[in-house]
């Protein structure tokens, strides 16, 4: 198949092209990865996405969601080889899990709100994937998560158990002494996130944002300082 040149290229044409890449007559390095040589990629590529989002840049996201899409179709090819999934199976599998998680678009459940919408979500993810308790719904939440996201996460499911008290827990948290520095510091972070998630602020987004104040703060400092200089 000739790749060069077409004037517009498809999905299909993305596939095959990983399909060349991988192949005897491919890229050396293409064909040396595996799944955990490029697992970085994937979440460097991600961030990329997200910097492009909050640039509100769309010549900047089409690419770096292009850069996204191949590590999808990388790990498909490299999942297809070994017997395992191809891509067109990763398609299938969300097409099915976006038709049995919205019964109020293509089924006969009711809804009026967007929260109605998240609660039923929630509910069918936790039926799907076998979850009858609080703490396995915690469990279930991706230790691979930057620290403040995955802290809220889990406070996010634990505020819908019946055992859950945000305003105590937090002033638990902070009477509690001893332990490690580490522990001591854990505690202090668990009880900031739990504010953050009373309060309605994503706690990773606000320590972000007050990381960039502060610079913007030093910068200026040292701006004033240079011109009395």
């Amino acid at each position: 198949m000739d790749f060069v040149c077409k004037p517009v290229y498809r999905m299909d044409d993305l596939i095959a092209i990983m399909r060349l890449l991988r192949s005897e007559n491919g890229c050396p390095w293409d064909r040396e990865q595996d799944h955990h040589s490029i697992r970085k990629n994937f979440l460097e590529e991600t961030y990329e996405v997200l910097e492009a989002i909050d640039a509100e840049d769309p010549a900047m996201l089409r690419e770096e969601l292009g850069d996204v899409l191949l590590q999808v179709v990388f790990h498909a090819r490299i999942e297809e080889e070994a017997g395992g999934f191809s891509f067109d199976d990763v398609v299938d599998e969300i097409c099915k899990k976006l038709i049995r998680r919205h019964p109020h678009v293509f089924g006969d459940v009711k809804v009026d709100t967007a929260d109605q919408v998240l609660t039923n979500w929630d509910k069918i993810k936790q039926e799907s994937k076998g979850q009858t308790t609080v703490a396995q719904t915690l469990a279930s939440v991706p230790n691979v998560f930057p620290a403040l996201m995955r802290a809220q996460k889990v406070q996010h499911r634990a505020a819908k158990g019946p055992f859950f008290d945000p305003k105590v827990n937090h002033e638990i948290a902070l009477s509690q002494e001893g332990g490690s520095p580490e522990e001591q510091i854990g505690r202090m972070l668990f009880a900031c996130v739990e504010t953050a998630e009373a309060l309605g602020v994503d706690a990773e987004e606000a320590l972000t944002k007050e990381t960039d104040r502060f610079i913007a703060a030093v910068t200026e400092q040292e701006r004033e300082e240079s011109v009395q200089l």
